[in-house]
């Protein structure tokens, strides 16, 4: 069986995922047609040759809607014979395009593929497909689970109280995360992979003065009494400071084999070791990356202490907390330059935003080895471990 290496990796900036955010004005299939360009672009490969482009979004409805990857495709002026595809594994959905994409060069069905992501939730609001007062779940799924399911918000208090992780401990660590964010901002690290599109070069959420004082200021964001009543254990810690914000932005990923890099004259940045997807509890809903960790390293032959850099989605602080004591992680390996609290959480495109910081962060550091791994609504969790080449 073939390898599979990414050779270009590129993202847009993000921006905030509001009416007046700085990418608001971008259509969500021009955000993914511009990365799909600057791909092609940076990389000089003539996209006739790619096999197939697998895109990630969440919210599948409105001007997201109708398979938004293809007319990305089309957008980006790729030709007609390009054929595309849109996927959601929920936050995850862009990092499953990468498995998928990398599954399809490795098996032979594939010599050239991309993947991608986007989400504009300044223009689809989260949950803009379920209309009010329709069940997206199902009678089955009431039956299994007849306390009801839970939002996100609560799941990540559930953790941050079965982990007994304080506010102080998740605001410091969202505090890291913008310094962090900064820190490579200012050093230029983000160059090589972001693409600015009219006149937006940076991300927009990205707080360099950040403070865990100015963190303990804020309220909780998912206070509820009637879930206060049915989990009298939630100390209502989470807080719009130490969860993501919600994000426009796109992300995209070339993905080959060592020949045919060879023969086109690519560099790998990087190559896709092992590959791992999980299912979870449902209400905790944010531990799979747990599972999911320990099930790539398995595959791969791998322990932590292998591993020299680590992206696990910020989606919450306390996902990423609860993830570090049960692995026994170094966080000064983990989001080394910043994570989704800082730079950013645009559903569809963070797995291969991820991604994208990865493959440069590990060349800049030198690292061997790499494991990225997201947390996924409905209690799901994709993993992979990336090498260096």
């Amino acid at each position: 069986m073939r390898d599979a290496v990414v050779v270009e990796a590129v993202r847009t900036p993000i921006g905030k995922g509001k009416p007046n955010g700085s990418l608001a004005h971008a259509h969500p299939v021009e955000l993914l047609a511009h990365t799909l360009r600057t791909l092609v672009e940076r990389s000089g490969v003539d996209p006739a040759l790619i096999d197939d482009v697998i895109g990630g979004t969440v919210d599948q409805v409105g001007e997201q809607a109708m398979n938004t990857t293809r007319y990305a495709v089309l957008s980006a002026g790729f030709p007609e014979t390009v054929p595309a595809t849109t996927v959601d594994r929920q936050c995850g959905s862009s990092q499953q395009a990468v498995h998928f994409a990398a599954q399809g060069v490795m098996s032979g069905a594939y010599d050239i593929a991309v993947a991608c992501g986007v989400e504009s939730m300044s223009r689809v609001p989260m949950w803009s497909n379920v209309r009010a007062g329709q069940d997206p779940f199902g009678p089955g799924v009431a039956r299994r689970y007849p306390d009801g399911l839970i939002p996100q918000g609560i799941s990540a208090e559930l953790i941050a109280a079965e982990w007994s992780l304080t506010r102080e401990r998740m605001d410091a660590f969202a505090v890291s995360s913008h310094h962090r964010a900064a820190a490579a901002w200012s050093a230029g690290l983000f160059d090589a992979e972001v693409a600015p599109l009219d006149g937006v070069a940076r991300d927009e959420c990205v707080r360099p003065g950040s403070t865990p004082e100015i963190l303990a200021g804020l309220g909780s964001a998912y206070h509820d009494p009637a879930f206060a009543e049915r989990f009298p254990q939630i100390e209502w810690n989470v807080t719009a400071g130490n969860a993501s914000p919600i994000n426009d932005g796109a992300a995209a990923v070339l993905i080959t084999s060592t020949e045919t890099a060879a023969r086109l004259g690519l560099r790998p940045l990087a190559r896709l070791h092992s590959f791992a997807v999980t299912g979870s509890d449902p209400l905790l809903m944010l531990t799979g990356v747990v599972p999911a960790t320990e099930k790539v390293l398995r595959r791969a032959g791998l322990t932590m202490d292998d591993i020299d850099l680590f992206e696990v989605n910020e989606a919450f602080a306390a996902v990423v907390l609860a993830w570090q004591q049960e692995t026994g992680a170094d966080l000064a390996k983990v989001n080394v330059h910043g994570g989704a609290i800082a730079l950013g959480h645009p559903l569809g495109a963070s797995g291969t935003r991820l991604t994208t910081t990865l493959v440069h962060a590990m060349r800049e550091r030198g690292a061997r080895y790499a494991l990225q791994t997201m947390c996924e609504a409905g209690g799901l969790a994709n993993a992979m471990i990336l090498e260096s080449v």
